[in-house]
């Protein structure tokens, strides 16, 4: 059964009333042309409507929407000859996160991504896409390994965060998000960043240090979930809704702010209608970047990276 979101059962009620019509008219002498063509223009216009002035807490529904495609989609969409490889070498493999080599354009390149399941027992073995520290340390080793061969590196973003649990703790969780931020602040070939869902905290931010940050239109991207947010500020997790309106989490706010480098459009109703599509608009904006950073050396790329960074926020220097 598809995932239907509150704002949308104006217009899923309405889809089913021209439906219900359409199927009165085979069956019957009766022509209901003219009011079914009235319904119709009218769901546009609804669609129009609701989709065109979403609300911050609308976003979050939409990047958290279980139908939403991941990072193994876009893959198969965007790149040939995907090879994935597993392990960090060290503790295990972490299947929260996929990482490995590709073709993109005929050109190598290395594709890493949070990755969450479609149903129960995938989202059972993925860990509902929060990595444990061993998935980090997996990303890392083959950052390191692109950096070794020369070959631009990719990452989607879209982790509620990354796993809080004990073992995840014992096993340095907070050590292993730090030293990919350090690392990949220093790589010396083009790093694009993705932000596909939900870019949550230093989960998303261990994969999030890049050249150029995209994000979906309906994604989001914050230090710390809205219940999160609301149980911390006001003592109830069911404002969530409010402190949604008020973090700057949506890719409009992010823009704005200087987080993000681009926001990428999705088709009306979110990614998960057009999968296709919503992988052709992100197929123009990576190859601009992957153009774009391809001009300049190394040197030249850490100078940029440097300088991006310190616009970020309102601050000064002492």
């Amino acid at each position: 059964m598809k995932q239907v979101l509150d704002f949308e059962k104006p217009i899923v009620n309405l889809k089913e009333k021209i439906v219900e019509l359409k199927k009165f008219t085979e069956d019957s002498d009766i022509d209901l042309t003219e009011e079914i063509s009235t319904l119709e223009n009218r769901l546009i216009e609804l669609e129009n409507d609701i989709y065109g002035h979403l609300k911050p807490w609308d976003r979050v529904q939409m990047a958290r929407h279980s139908e939403r495609p991941t990072t193994l989609d876009y893959i198969e969409k965007l790149f040939t000859n995907f090879i994935e490889f597993h392990g960090d070498r060290a503790f295990g493999d972490d299947a929260a996160i996929v990482s490995g080599i590709a073709f993109y354009k005929d050109k190598p390149i290395t594709v890493i991504g949070h990755q969450r399941g479609k149903d129960t027992k995938e989202n059972i073995r993925r860990n509902f896409g929060m990595p444990h520290p061993e998935g980090y340390r997996k990303a890392l080793r083959h950052m390191k390994q692109a950096e070794k061969f020369g070959r631009p590196i990719v990452c989607f973003i879209d982790t509620k965060g990354a796993y809080p649990g004990k073992a995840a703790e014992e096993r340095g969780q907070s050590e292993a998000i730090a030293r990919n931020l350090m690392e990949m602040a220093g790589l010396t070939v083009p790093v694009v960043c993705i932000v596909i869902g939900e870019g949550g905290s230093g989960g998303a931010l261990a994969l999030g240090v890049g050249d150029h940050i995209h994000m979906l239109e309906n994604a989001t991207y914050s230090v710390i979930s809205p219940e999160g947010a609301a149980s911390i500020l006001w003592k109830d997790a069911n404002l969530a809704k409010k402190a949604a309106e008020s973090m700057k989490i949506t890719a409009a706010d992010l823009k704005e702010l200087g987080v993000v480098d681009q926001v990428i459009p999705e088709p009306k109703g979110g990614a998960h209608k057009n999968v296709e599509g919503q992988a052709q608009m992100i197929d123009k904006v990576l190859t601009e970047s992957l153009t774009y950073l391809s001009e300049f050396s190394s040197g030249e790329l850490l100078e940029k990276r440097w300088e991006k960074y310190k616009r970020i926020g309102d601050y000064k220097l002492l």
